[in-house]
């Protein structure tokens, strides 16, 4: 009789559920594993963690890949900062590209129509320049006698000395002499300052055309740029961009409204004091003094005050007192004031960005310390809400400067975030 399947089965009748055994394959990772400590804590046997492998080699490639990128940061170092100075030239260029492209220019021409401009006005400063330095120099061999009796002369008369001029003329004539074998030295010199300036040269090449297609190609680029992004955050890049189109031209109005004052003032002195060149020295002066901060002005002062030192090293002393003082009144009467209104950056905020940018980056980081800290501060005032000062002593200011700060802040006259700040 067959047996009912309703029936239950015994306890007795059902099959036993197989047990794998530990040394089976078919046992996981972690069992072998526990197995094999539980093996090695009753032997005595101490066994290094597994991770601690994989940490040395984790920290081994790391390491291998902070080298690599090290090692690839130095030899591209050069490159970057062409890329940084031409962006820095296309977002100061680009206002004037738009204004005549909205007049129907195409933007591949007025961007080339600007760029020569630029360069134009360079060259003819530096030859300008370089037209007077090698005059003087050339002056100099030719009259050397003359000036070296003159300046003799006048030391003995004014600190009462007893130096003959025939003996210094014969020092510097003298073949086998210090000046002699110095000006002999300098041809090695020379050679390196010439392949020097053909580097220049190409780098000047190299930044003018990545600054040609950063600006024709604008904006293709920003379209690209946008592109990848939401609505929201396409509004942002774009008005960042505008910022930072604003604050360069805004930097570059100071940059060349300070440089005026200070040929307007130089030319003056030089010309009453009767320097060679008064104007040319004058443009100099004032192109270097702006552009290069912090040191710019007495490197500038330099080459004026040799020039009139070989006419009289009176008149040199009055141009080297006259350069001093000019900077004096501009560090504390010109600059804060034009640069506050053209940047609202901070007078202090600019000489610590452009000390900082020239530790960087040597002269090229002084140039560009300004408009990136200028733009940096104001992205972060934008950034996060904004609410009423408490009146306190502390925060009070003279009402002549709060009416000043929140109209120059609104051209229409409205009390603007500034203004309400400062309230």
């Amino acid at each position: 009789m067959p047996p009912d399947p309703d029936e239950p089965v015994p306890p007795a009748t059902r099959p036993a559920q197989a047990t794998v055994p530990v040394s089976d394959p078919r046992a996981t990772p972690l069992a072998d594993r526990l197995v094999d400590d539980a093996a090695d804590a009753e032997l005595g046997v101490e066994r290094m963690p597994r991770w601690v492998w994989r940490a040395v080699a984790v920290f081994w490639i790391g390491f291998l890949v902070a080298l690599a990128a090290q090692r690839v940061f130095s030899d591209l170092a050069n490159l970057l900062v062409i890329l940084l100075v031409s962006l820095f030239l296309s977002l100061a260029v680009e206002p004037g590209v738009n204004r005549l492209s909205q007049r129907g220019w195409r933007r591949g021409s007025a961007t080339g129509l600007i760029l020569v401009g630029v360069v134009t006005i360079l060259l003819v400063f530096v030859v300008a320049i370089g037209t007077l330095v090698a005059g003087q120099i050339a002056d100099l061999l030719r009259n050397s006698e003359t000036y070296v009796t003159d300046t003799v002369d006048w030391l003995n008369d004014t600190f009462d000395t007893n130096i003959d001029p025939a003996d210094v003329i014969a020092e510097i004539q003298d073949e086998d002499g210090r000046i002699q074998q110095f000006i002999a030295d300098q041809g090695d010199e020379a050679v390196r300052v010439s392949l020097s300036a053909l580097g220049v040269l190409f780098q000047a090449l190299t930044v003018m055309l990545f600054t040609f297609y950063l600006v024709a190609d604008g904006p293709r680029l920003r379209r690209v740029i946008c592109s990848r992004l939401r609505p929201s955050r396409q509004r942002r890049v774009l008005e960042a961009w505008d910022l930072a189109i604003d604050k360069t031209g805004g930097y570059l109005y100071s940059r060349a409204l300070l440089a005026g004052l200070s040929a307007v003032f130089h030319w003056i002195v030089f010309q009453a004091v009767g320097t060679q060149a008064p104007l040319a020295l004058a443009v100099w002066v004032g192109l270097i003094s702006q552009f290069l901060p912090v040191v710019g002005t007495y490197l500038a002062g330099v080459l004026p005050v040799l020039v009139t030192l070989l006419d009289s090293p009176v008149k040199a002393l009055i141009i080297a007192i006259a350069i001093v003082l000019y900077q004096q009144v501009e560090n504390y009467v010109f600059a804060p004031r034009i640069t506050a209104r053209t940047m609202e950056l901070h007078p202090a905020l600019a000489f610590g960005s452009a000390i900082a940018g020239a530790a960087v980056l040597g002269a090229v980081g002084a140039i560009l310390a300004l408009p990136a800290v200028a733009m940096f501060q104001a992205l972060m005032s934008n950034m996060g809400p904004r609410f009423e000062v408490v009146d306190d002593r502390l925060t009070q200011l003279p009402a002549r400067r709060l009416d000043r700060r929140a109209v120059s802040a609104h051209p229409d006259g409205r009390a603007g975030a500034l203004g309400d700040d400062d309230r």
